[in-house]
């Protein structure tokens, strides 16, 4: 009955007018940028993160959430259509999505692909009703050492479960925390890092980082694809109904790919990424077409949608339940939340609950939105993939450098923009993800607080991270996930999984 009543809260927050505006915006925004190849979630909400700065603390989170499942949907519609991934997860869907398209039946492929995010993103919504009033009990329990200590393992978890080599990982986990010791120290007055510039003595502005590492560098890699490669034609689109034998060739790939994909979901640093592909290879070894898969099958479309909005759902359980973001896209999701001056952490629930409930409510409503929304957009869709790119993307440049002057009217947060797309372009051409620096620079000034406050309560006295119970189990879990990153028996394992959903 609790649970009943937390729900009422939340869809009579989220059914006012006014975040129910937000909603629709933020899938519309999300979609229409998120369709365009390459600008994938992360890009597109750290491009769209200034607009929120001004918004209430509850809509702001509900926009950014919209911007995030509609970006994730319009990615699916540019593998699809043109063999172009939106974003990573997409990646494994145009395999049989794209050869559907091109044998003229993109109509069911973007229908399996909205039918599958609906239902896998209802349950994912349900998991992380369901999951979040026994794990926001534990908010009282938590105090500084047991934050340090989550918060460490978010980041061993993130290196641990990434695909990433061990060492780029941990390098860019430190420059990340290098990064968000830059400015004024709270504590102690000191300024840090800043060499004596003027700019940097209130330290990095977040949307600056974000914006530069994944949305300029995202474009810039885009405009030299372009270049080299050209662009693609657009299939041909005739009906938008899958047949009767579509749907049930694609019900129970749908259903296992929402329980693979809500499970990865939780994990830090799988993500829906490898929740796509974990789907695809679960479905190539369990489906009874198996031979068709690559070849136009709808359980290759139908399986890794499924998975993963059902794990872009549940990414947000270790997030709004604990405070740590298990993707980057959670790093911008925690980042807007310290800008709204909102805790992160399991008092979140209790603290705030009409924002807590509001959002949960919301991504129901979101994904409804994208629904009815999206599929009558198929040819506006279709037409802006025609736009040519030396037209487009300087006008979202333009956004991006506005967007950023307007939160402290600085010119330095310009030439910082620049500075960070640059390395991130680097970062691309050298296969290294910036996420790890992403999840350093929001985590590292946090730990550092909850680190300083034990030590201050315990008089310096260090034995206090393994005397209270909850801290000491987390530090035996990172302990734990730092073996499961040495044993190369278990990476060369994930690897091989990941070869054969790509194969």
């Amino acid at each position: 009955m609790e649970l009943l009543d937390h729900l009422a809260l939340g869809f009579a927050t989220a059914l006012s007018w006014q975040n129910l505006a937000y909603a629709f915006t933020g899938c519309l925004l999300g979609t229409l940028i998120g369709v365009l190849p390459g600008l994938g979630p992360v890009p597109t909400i750290a491009m769209l993160l200034p607009i929120t700065y001004a918004l209430p603390p509850t809509s702001a989170l509900i926009m950014l959430a919209s911007i995030y499942y509609g970006a994730q949907y319009g990615g699916s519609t540019t593998a699809i259509l043109v063999k172009l991934p939106g974003e990573s997860s997409s990646a494994v869907t145009l395999i049989d999505g794209h050869a559907m398209a091109t044998q003229g039946r993109a109509g069911p492929a973007l229908a399996t692909a909205a039918i599958a995010s609906f239902f896998a993103g209802c349950v994912g919504v349900l998991l992380l009703a369901a999951f979040a009033a026994p794990l926001a009990e534990m908010a009282f329990k938590f105090g500084p050492a047991e934050y340090f200590s989550l918060m460490l393992l978010g980041l061993v978890g993130a290196v641990a479960l990434s695909s990433e080599s061990l060492d780029v990982s941990l390098g860019m986990i430190a420059i990340g925390i290098i990064l968000g010791l830059v400015g004024t120290d709270v504590n102690s007055g000191t300024v840090r890092l800043a060499f004596e510039i003027p700019q940097l003595m209130e330290g990095i502005e977040f949307t600056c980082l974000a914006m530069g590492l994944f949305g300029v560098a995202e474009i810039v890699a885009n405009l030299e694809m372009q270049k080299t490669t050209g662009t693609t034609a657009v299939a041909p689109i005739a009906s938008l109904m899958p047949t009767r034998e579509d749907v049930r060739r694609m019900a129970p790939s749908i259903v296992r790919g929402t329980a693979l994909g809500s499970a990865l979901g939780i994990l830090p640093g799988a993500g829906v990424t490898i929740s796509a592909f974990s789907a695809y290879t679960l479905e190539k070894k369990l489906s009874a077409r198996s031979a068709q898969m690559g070849h136009g099958a709808i359980e290759g479309v139908a399986a890794p949608e499924a998975a993963n909005n059902a794990a872009a759902q549940t990414n947000f359980i270790p997030l709004l339940t604990l405070g740590v973001p298990g993707s980057a896209v959670m790093a911008l999701m925690l980042g807007a939340m310290t800008i709204h001056n909102i805790q992160p952490g399991p008092q979140v629930m209790t603290s705030h609950p009409a924002l807590f409930w509001g959002l949960i409510a919301s991504m129901w409503i979101g994904n409804l939105i994208l629904v009815v929304l999206n599929l009558p957009l198929i040819g506006l869709w279709v037409r802006l993939l025609k736009v040519p790119y030396r037209l487009l993307y300087p006008a979202i440049l333009v956004f991006c450098c506005v967007g950023v002057y307007s939160i402290q009217n600085s010119v330095a947060d310009v030439f910082l923009i620049a500075g960070f797309g640059v390395a991130g372009y680097l970062f691309g051409k050298l296969s290294i993800s910036p996420v790890p620096l992403l999840l350093g620079f929001v985590l590292g000034p946090m730990m550092e607080t909850s680190f300083r406050r034990t030590l201050m309560v315990a008089r310096g006295d260090f034995s206090v991270f393994v005397t209270r119970p909850i801290s000491l189990g987390l530090l035996i879990a990172t302990a734990l996930l730092i073996v499961l990153a040495l044993a190369p028996a278990i990476r060369r394992k994930r690897a091989v999984v990941l070869a054969e959903a790509q194969a």
